[in-house]
């Protein structure tokens, strides 16, 4: 069992007192009544008999006894160097009796109203584990972790204690710089580093612009079939969601002015639709960002995985077209890199970037210093880079080998969707399929795909599946079309 060290004295060896008897003796009773009660687990390391002896007020001889007669009777075990670790005599592995915490659930104070909306639409947290068919996971077996590691001891010998303290709420100004000159170069976005907002996540930003942008009640156009991460950060604001029905060029946004033309926000992932796949075309770019001055509404442009193209460059953004500063533009290097970076950023309109760097201050301060100075190494000497045209490479051969294995197991049967970007590709089952029982024998299977029905916000929805190909091999994914394949 590892040794876990005893970061404090526990108060109940506290307050020894020599007219109540030999103090070695109250000293080994209450840490031998402290191992039977639970609270000094085993392997519990105990702080030297030194340190111990300054801490209560009494002689070294003292703990000395008393850890003598704690050896003796097997609730301790001292080895030379090693110190004294708790253990527990085998006559002494009994249940033990302990105090039930009372009851208090009738008599707590309830959650708000907001607080119980946001619980309401909390997402399920991620498998821990790596499963094919999960969309949106990069391949971490592929992630050049020595380049990275040389990295972070870079910036750990270059600003050492500097690393330590606390930083600007916007982030780290060598990473918002270099992602500044990185989307300016590859995506077209127009910023600056002042614009740019180094978070943990895009359902952060989503969150941040949900509390900044929206009242309870106002109207945000929601891509239908759409991401249910946005969904749920808006509707725990308060939001009224307009479901807008997308095709093959993204967001139809004559219908969502047809809908409800004075929607304060329009939440869109236009280079690449989650989950069909499309690309919303210029022409609908120019109407939407039409429609947001007119009505003098905000963009979420949402830009999970628009790199990674096979068939063409990487599309300029909806931001690059923008000229009345109405885009907020995410992106996230969990998904580009690997997913406990827990590093995204967000790019605002030059009127926001006060307000939103005031509420990442209160949200949680700040980004760790050490991982953004690290990333922002790794930029500038151009692996970010190189690892993105990598990528392309190895999911562009992951890809094909999905396409390749449901052509030859399920011909006939799924309907796949645009495939020429992206990390994952969404199939269109027959009407009537239940693709959520589906989706939960597939997961008995240790398969991870998603439920296309369970991405509509409205009535109508179309059974399907959205399948990840970026996380798992081609000899896994065949494997597990297979799987998939028998159960349909």
């Amino acid at each position: 069992m590892p040794k876990t060290p005893v970061g404090a004295l526990l108060p109940s060896l506290r307050g020894l007192d020599s007219q109540q008897g030999p103090l070695h003796r109250q000293l080994s009773e209450r840490v031998r009544a402290a191992i039977l009660a639970g609270t000094l687990a085993p392997g519990s390391r105990l702080p030297s008999t030194r340190t111990l002896a300054r801490d209560l007020g009494v002689s070294r001889s003292t703990v000395e006894l008393a850890f003598s007669d704690l050896s003796a009777e097997g609730f301790l075990e001292r080895r030379v160097g090693a110190g004294s670790t708790v253990s527990l005599p085998e006559d002494s592995r009994l249940p033990r009796a302990v105090a039930p915490l009372p009851d208090v659930r009738a008599t707590a104070p309830a959650l708000s109203r907001q607080g119980k909306a946001v619980v309401a639409q909390l997402l399920a947290p991620d498998a821990p584990v790596v499963l094919p068919f999960t969309p949106c996971l990069p391949a971490v077996d592929a992630f050049p972790v020595t380049l990275w590691q040389r990295a972070l001891s870079r910036q750990v010998r270059a600003l050492g204690s500097q690393l330590l303290g606390t930083g600007e709420p916007g982030g780290l100004r060598a990473l918002r710089e270099a992602i500044a000159s990185h989307l300016t170069t590859a995506r077209g976005v127009r910023c600056d580093w002042r614009r740019v907002l180094i978070v943990s996540s895009t359902q952060q930003s989503l969150d941040l612009a949900a509390r900044l942008l929206l009242d309870p009640g106002d109207t945000v156009w929601m891509e239908e079939p759409g991401y249910l991460g946005a969904r749920l950060a808006f509707a725990a604001a308060g939001a009224r969601l307009c479901p807008v029905p997308v095709d093959r060029e993204g967001l139809r946004v004559e219908e969502g002015v047809s809908r409800a033309p004075t929607a304060r926000l329009a939440y869109v992932t236009p280079s690449h639709q989650y989950p069909l796949g499309g690309t919303l075309s210029a022409e609908r770019r120019r109407a939407l960002l039409e429609w947001a001055r007119q009505a003098n509404a905000w963009v979420f442009e949402d830009d999970y995985d628009s790199e990674l193209r096979y068939t063409s460059q990487p599309l300029a953004a909806v931001q690059a077209m923008d000229e009345a500063g109405r885009v907020l533009y995410a992106g996230t290097f969990n998904k580009a890199l690997f997913p406990a970076m827990r590093l995204a950023y967000l790019v605002v309109p030059e009127t926001l970037v006060e307000a939103f760097g005031r509420a990442k201050a209160l949200a949680d301060g700040q980004a760790p210093l050490l991982p953004q100075a690290a990333l922002a190494d790794f930029m500038e000497r151009g692996h970010f880079a190189a690892h993105l045209r990598r990528m392309r490479q190895v999911y562009g051969e992951r890809r094909d080998s999905l396409l390749d294995a449901l052509r030859r197991e399920t011909s006939g049967f799924l309907q796949v969707g645009p495939t020429d970007a992206g990390m994952h590709v969404s199939v269109q089952l027959p009407a009537g399929t239940d693709d959520v029982r589906l989706v939960q024998r597939a997961a008995e299977k240790g398969l991870d795909p998603r439920a296309l029905s369970a991405l509509y916000l409205g009535e109508a929805r179309t059974p399907g599946l959205v399948l990840g190909f970026s996380g798992a091999g081609p000899a896994e994914l065949r494997r597990a079309v297979r799987v998939l394949a028998a159960l349909l």
